[in-house]
């Protein structure tokens, strides 16, 4: 039987592993998730240089070839890419605080300008209209 002190650093350790094992599989899904984006780029890039619309084109799905009308494939596609692009940011918003957790759990202390976001469209335009003078 374990003493009380070497099964609080047991909890310890299997705590901060837990996270960081979190962590790990957050990254990789993201990595997952971005390839698959990319993939989906060049598809949409593929049909923008194929000028037949009324042509069907052939899609892969999984292991099976799929002729589908050109315009429902680029549709679906963009939808894919919106989907994805939520999935990714959604990640990339657990991580930050899983990371966060992570770092509390071992003492450490928090990542400065972990928590930035970038500017918006407006906030850009008004810099550009500040730095010009």
């Amino acid at each position: 039987m374990l003493s009380p002190e070497a099964e609080r650093v047991l909890r310890y350790l299997v705590e901060v592993e837990e996270l960081a094992e979190e962590v790990l599989a957050d990254k990789r899904q993201i990595v997952d998730l971005d390839t698959k984006r990319n993939r989906n780029r060049e598809g949409l890039r593929a049909l923008q240089k194929d000028l037949s619309l009324s042509e069907d084109v052939m899609v892969c799905f999984g292991n099976m070839f799929i002729r589908m009308p050109h315009r429902e494939t680029k549709e679906m596609i963009e939808k894919d890419q919106e989907h994805l692009d939520k999935e990714i940011e959604r990640l990339r918003k657990q991580l930050k605080v899983k990371v966060n957790r992570l770092f509390e759990a071992q003492g450490k202390p928090e990542l400065k300008g972990f928590n930035l976001n970038p500017l918006n469209e407006d906030e850009l335009k008004a810099l550009k209209v500040i730095l010009k003078g």
